[in-house]
């Protein structure tokens, strides 16, 4: 029987791509707000969260969804 309904892993894959992708582009407004205001001292702050925390959360998620693609198309 072949269903349109997604999976649970491919709908946990999503949401958190969605929310992986919504904090990088507030990283970004933070980012250029703070260039455009003058707060040049956060900008080091914000470089450090990118390179330290979400790189390897991003690889993470796309092993993630990788495993969620492998796995929807055996089935």
């Amino acid at each position: 029987m072949m269903t349109n309904q997604n999976t649970f892993l491919v709908r946990l894959a999503s949401k958190s791509l969605k929310y992986f992708l919504l904090v990088l582009f507030g990283l970004a407004i933070a980012y250029v707000l703070s260039s455009a205001l003058g707060v040049l001292h956060i900008i080091p702050i914000l470089m450090y969260l990118l390179l330290n925390v979400f790189v390897p959360l991003g690889i993470i998620l796309l092993c993630f969804m990788t495993t969620a693609v492998i796995l929807e198309s055996v089935r």
